[in-house]
């Protein structure tokens, strides 16, 4: 009897035993049935997230005019805020901007501050092999601008070791700089053309509608425009690459609004002619 005991004890441990592994596998079953622990599950895409949460959070200056500012009221608008929320809209999604130096932008979209930038982002070799853009928007031309007393500067050739007011990660830093000029940093327009106005700086490029429109509403501006026809951008949305179907979305609601007018019709608003 006594040798009985320990054996009848091991077959009850063993049969113990089975039981548990038994309810651990079928536990991993479940779990994987599941699909919460599946590694082999499809990662949840920017898109799914934005049209889940229905917001999209979108990165601009809000100092840049006419197309991403604050009105007299204190209203974010401009150009590029009104594209930006027409395709929130038509997405079925609300636009949310997250307002942003330009130099700091891109570092913004990086760190998933937000997903997408709205800012006359010029499309450019370099920045596709980083980054993602919709189809243009935009296809502004470049004008420099000078004060108007300066009689050194009358043309682009003029600008070799003169002193340009840019900020730093645009395109038009890289006119100034292509052409010979001297760099100085500034954080956007508005501090580019004061510098001009003040004779800080002699020179600054810039897109042509911002500085209509900056004419337009302070035409006493001592301000001298030369034009610089050669060159030509692109203007897009930007994202994060691996957003392909959020891009495709992008552009399919662009297409939209190409077709049916409604770029034309907010580019007549801000500008007074078509520049989409």
């Amino acid at each position: 009897m006594k040798k009985l005991i320990p054996f009848l004890l091991l077959l009850a441990i063993s049969v113990l035993l089975v039981a548990c592994n038994s309810d651990s596998d079928s536990s991993k079953e479940t779990s994987n049935s599941s699909g919460k622990d599946d590694s082999t599950n499809a990662k949840q895409t920017l898109l799914d997230k934005v049209k889940e949460e229905k917001v999209i959070k979108i990165g601009t200056e809000g100092t840049y005019m006419p197309f991403t500012f604050h009105d007299e009221s204190g209203k974010l608008t401009g150009y590029d805020v009104e594209v930006a929320e027409e395709v929130g809209k038509r997405l079925g999604i609300k636009v949310e901007f997250y307002e942003t130096q330009w130099d700091a932008i891109f570092a913004g979209l990086e760190s998933e501050r937000f997903d997408a930038i709205a800012n006359q982002v010029a499309v450019s070799d370099e920045r596709k092999e980083k980054y993602s853009f919709s189809i243009p928007y935009t296809n502004p031309s470049a004008v420099l601008v000078t004060h108007k007393d300066n009689t050194e500067i009358k043309s682009v050739e003029d600008i070799a070791g003169k002193k340009s007011a840019q900020t730093m990660t645009s395109n038009w830093a890289g006119i100034a700089e292509s052409e010979g000029a001297e760099i100085v940093r500034v954080e956007g327009f508005n501090e580019a053309i004061q510098l001009v106005t003040s004779k800080r700086v002699d020179l600054t490029f810039n897109d042509e509608l911002s500085v209509l429109m900056y004419q337009q509403e302070q035409p006493d501006a001592p301000l001298q425009v030369i034009p610089y026809p050669d060159y030509k951008v692109d203007v897009g949305f930007l994202f994060r690459q691996g957003n392909e179907e959020l891009v495709a979305e992008f552009d399919r609601v662009l297409e939209e609004m190409k077709a049916d007018g409604t770029l034309k019709e907010l580019s007549e608003k801000w500008f007074g002619k078509d520049v989409s």
